[in-house]
């Protein structure tokens, strides 16, 4: 199991109890995201599907963009919590997808801690974003 500090293992409970509240009739996994702004302030969102799939929302999306709504422009952690509703204990980890690892890119640098966690706290895996999204395309590289 990852080494936490304390902040980041109530990030994930965070995480863990907001994933609880995902909306998620059609795939039955949810997804919680906790989320940790440079000035300390913790946004939290669950996944949100919809009939139409290609409109469903992660919640590592949903937090970032509430984050964002806010005023954040730099994220330094974010935890994730993911599991099939119908079997909450199976072990698995669920490490943000494709869409979200961008998405977090363009407010975090590859130095901010992602941690992952499973339903019942028994498996964590701890990285930062450069080893989740290396080679990442983003806000640097538009600079002139």
């Amino acid at each position: 199991m990852a080494e936490l500090s304390a902040d980041e293992t109530a990030l994930l409970a965070a995480a863990r109890e907001v994933a609880a509240r995902a909306y998620a009739p059609y795939s039955g996994f949810h997804v919680g995201a906790a989320i940790r702004a440079e000035d300390g302030r913790v946004f939290t969102a669950a996944n949100v599907e919809n009939a139409s799939y290609g409109l469903s929302l992660c919640a590592e999306t949903n937090a970032a963009m509430a984050a964002a709504v806010a005023g954040v422009r730099r994220l330094t952690h974010v935890a994730v919590v993911g599991y099939r509703a119908a079997t909450p204990t199976a072990p698995a980890l669920a490490t943000p997808c494709g869409r979200c690892r961008q998405v977090l890119n363009e407010f975090a640098g590859p130095e901010a801690r992602v941690i992952i966690g499973d339903a019942d706290g028994s498996s964590v895996l701890a990285l930062t974003l450069g080893e989740l999204l290396p080679h990442a395309f983003g806000p640097r590289q538009l600079e002139p």
